[in-house]
């Protein structure tokens, strides 16, 4: 009996593979993108709508400074369609691995794509280099959904209007965001205003919402162990500033902050951990701390409260969000 199949049934099963594998179906695909943090992927998501599939890299309280690729990385990295990072002075030793997809995979760096040197902080330890760490200031942050929408409308230009309808949408938002958190900032009374924490990413918050001085035991890299003299250093700067409240980092060892404490009080002074900040990473998935307005709305209601000030009302542009969340006004 022969097995052989009738030519009109091959070209039939041709004609279906070539159909599925046509450029006109894959543009109806959600387009694979893969973000380095999830400060990224929620915006991306955000704008994209059902154009993209964004997925992110690096969890909650993972260090980009730190973080290096594991073969199932670079697999997710492989299948990306298009990959999202901030900058190689935040994913420093991921940096080499994005070089090497550069030329097969559309690979962005935000910080580079959307901002001009003097747009950018620089990083005080090494003149030079730039502060990586935008997302602190939402102003600056709300830049990068733009030119996230073009880069997916590259490869899916059908979604573009719907896209530039969604960055209007968000875009709104974090402004009445950003106004929220420079009007809490301004409640904390004068010379409170003073932001200690265990690495130095909050330089571009302390610029955009009037902090008066922002202090860190580690540099603007974390991958550099902060030293004794490091603790005894900024403990001075606690004592001589009357600090009241220090913060720990999700992303950070709390050991340096405790140790910290411990220096001040030796030293006859009282000061308090204030609470836990986002830094370099969002919260857990599902929470509203693992979204970027989350990340931002508690970490300024964690300072304010701490540091003596009041939180202000939740401004009506973000009700939408807060019922989303079930959260209270």
């Amino acid at each position: 009996m022969s097995t052989r199949r009738p030519a009109r049934s091959i070209l039939a099963a041709a004609g279906a593979a070539i159909a599925l594998a046509s450029p006109v179906a894959a543009e109806d695909a959600p387009l694979n993108v893969l973000a380095t943090v999830g400060m990224i992927a929620d915006v991306a998501q955000t704008v994209a709508g059902d154009c993209a599939a964004v997925s992110t890299l690096m969890g909650p309280g993972v260090d980009p400074h730190y973080y290096s690729a594991t073969p199932a990385d670079v697999d997710k990295i492989a299948a990306a369609e298009l990959i999202l990072y901030v900058d190689r002075t935040l994913e420093e030793r991921l940096a080499d691995v994005l070089d090497r997809f550069r030329a097969r995979t559309p690979t962005l760096g935000l910080a580079g794509a959307t901002f001009d040197a003097d747009d950018l902080l620089e990083d005080p330890d090494e003149p030079g280099a730039m502060d990586p760490h935008l997302w602190m200031d939402v102003s600056r942050w709300a830049r990068i959904a733009p030119v996230i929408a073009d880069a997916i409308a590259d490869a899916r230009p059908g979604c573009a209007d719907a896209m530039t309808a969604n960055v209007d949408a968000l875009s709104a938002q974090l402004d009445a965001l950003h106004g929220w958190a420079g009007d809490a900032i301004a409640s904390i009374p004068e010379g409170n205003r003073i932001l200690v924490t265990a690495h130095d990413a909050f330089y571009y918050f302390a610029d955009a919402y009037g902090i008066e001085a922002s202090e860190a035991i580690e540099g603007i890299s974390s991958a550099a162990e902060a030293s004794i003299g490091d603790i005894r250093a900024v403990a001075a700067f606690v004592i001589d500033n009357n600090v009241p409240a220090v913060f720990v980092e999700t992303t950070i060892n709390p050991r340096t902050i405790e140790a910290l404490v411990a220096e001040v009080q030796s030293q006859g002074h009282d000061v308090v951990i204030g609470g836990e900040l986002f830094s370099d990473a969002m919260g857990d998935d599902g929470t509203p701390e693992g979204t970027y307005i989350g990340m931002i709305r508690a970490n300024i209601r964690t300072v304010t409260e701490a540091l003596g000030g009041t939180v202000p009302d939740w401004p009506e542009a973000l009700h939408d969000w807060a019922a989303h969340w079930e959260i209270s006004q």
